[in-house]
């Protein structure tokens, strides 16, 4: 097997996460700009301006695994990258907030889409001892985007006045034509190949380049585990009692992800920190400093997580969510000095990089079904835009300096946090499997009952 070959593709299809980490958090150094700029209300600056993106990310999450499956993992990876270029030219150019809105949904699409079809290609050509890391590097190019995204922002505030912003917004056209050039070079889905095209012929060298010893054994497996998503002839349908263990383990990881409040701190970082009686340019800074924390335990977590497993590092990560959200509240709510409450937001953001930041993507991945992949990919990623989309739509209502509901102190919001951290530790101390070093057609066995075995009667055929 050519190990960096399957490195070298694990990490192009990851780096739609780079962008994607970058768009996504680019919108926290123009959000004061534009609103001075527009003098938009509180809610159409929170539904046009800061959660449009959002809404299109929910649009791309829902509808791409479709054309996922349809067209093949490949094909999806590349359009993805086109889409990031149009939107970063357009919002760095649009003359009003509705142009401007406009083109950061076609942004929030393309982020959608990637958080679909990304996870579901690393996770197809991985073997099961490597899955865990090589899927992680999707979230660890997302982070790495953020942390690019809080530089990016400080070094070009004062760069063009008034304008700094469209710099800050039409900067990421460069890594998306890069990205989309790259995607030209990695190959088709073996599995997409297998179950969909039923084209053995170009998916054979594909699994000997990644490591499969017994490439007929491997594909009967393949084709068994496609045999197994049908009744009678005809397909299982997604939502059925077949696949209600899966559908709530997507849905929980995926809600509890966001309600942990990891994007109401990523998206409004700078708006956040003023609060604690830091100036603009100090609160851009310290940002910084929340991706780089972000960023050194995304490794960390990369790490661990197949050696140490997705369950322990979602326990690890729930006790310091509960420990960091629990002391931000009251830092806020006794107005504590700005050095401990800001090391306690480093530890949350350290807690959720090890836990759900390098756990979501890579265990919605993996525990679908061949066949279903790309739609349970799809379902996973769209109740994540929901709820993200959702509290980025109303913080404004809570935040607001002049009609927030706690534009004094927002320790409430901290304290809500906290409570629903609880409820994922019971939830993963109580329901979570456990998923590391497991084939993916024998994931499907554990978690549906149905074995995933060749004529032979062999599962699981040797992967190095």
């Amino acid at each position: 097997m050519n190990k960096n070959k399957l490195f070298q593709w694990s990490i192009v299809a990851a780096l739609a996460g780079f962008i994607f980490g970058f768009d996504t958090v680019v919108i926290s150094g123009a959000n004061l700009p534009i609103k001075t700029l527009w003098h938009t209300s509180p809610l159409f600056h929170g539904f046009f301006i800061m959660s449009m993106a959002l809404w299109g990310t929910l649009v791309g999450s829902i509808f791409g695994g479709i054309p996922t499956e349809k067209f093949g993992r490949k094909k999806v990876l590349f359009w993805v990258g086109i889409l990031f270029a149009i939107s970063a030219l357009g919002s760095a150019f649009a003359p009003n907030p509705y142009i401007f809105s406009f083109f950061r949904f076609i942004g929030g699409v393309g982020i959608g889409a990637s958080s679909v079809v990304a996870p579901t290609y690393i996770s197809e050509i991985s073997t099961p001892a490597t899955r865990g890391r090589l899927g992680a590097m999707y979230q660890f190019n997302i982070v790495f985007g953020i942390l690019i995204a809080f530089l990016s922002n400080y070094f070009l505030a004062g760069v063009g006045g008034a304008n700094d912003w469209r710099w800050m917004l039409g900067v990421l056209i460069i890594p998306s034509l890069i990205y989309t050039v790259m995607v030209m070079g990695l190959p088709e889905s073996p599995r997409w190949l297998i179950t969909k095209k039923n084209d053995l012929a170009k998916a054979k060298p594909i699994l000997l380049m990644i490591g499969v010893k017994d490439v007929d054994a491997e594909i009967a497996v393949i084709i068994k585990s496609n045999q197994n998503e049908s009744q009678g002839g005809r397909p299982v349908k997604f939502f059925s009692a077949r696949h209600k263990v899966i559908l709530w383990l997507a849905f929980l990881v995926a809600f509890f992800n966001q309600a942990s409040g990891i994007n109401f701190i990523l998206y409004y970082a700078p708006e956040i920190l003023t609060k604690i009686g830091l100036g603009a340019k100090d609160s851009l800074l310290n940002s910084i400093a929340i991706g780089g924390t972000n960023l050194i335990f995304t490794f960390v977590g990369l790490y661990l997580i197949d050696r140490m497993g997705r369950k322990k590092l979602l326990l690890i990560g729930s006790i310091g969510y509960i420990i960091s959200l629990i002391m931000v509240a009251v830092c806020f709510a006794f107005h504590a000095s700005p050095v401990l409450l800001m090391s306690f937001l480093l530890l949350f953001i350290a807690s959720h990089a090890v836990g759900q930041g390098a756990v979501i993507w890579v265990f919605i991945s993996e525990i679908f079904p061949n066949k279903i992949r790309a739609a349970g990919q799809s379902f996973g990623a769209s109740v994540h835009w929901v709820f993200a989309a959702i509290i980025t739509l109303i913080t404004p209502f809570f935040l607001d300096s002049t009609n927030g509901i706690f534009k004094d102190n927002p320790w409430p919001i901290f304290a809500f946090f906290a409570g629903m951290m609880v409820l994922q530790l019971i939830w993963v101390l109580t329901k979570m499997p456990e998923t590391k070093g497991i084939s993916l057609e024998d994931l499907e066995n554990k978690l549906t009952g149905h074995a995933a075995q060749n004529s032979s009667g062999v599962t699981n055929p040797q992967i190095v």
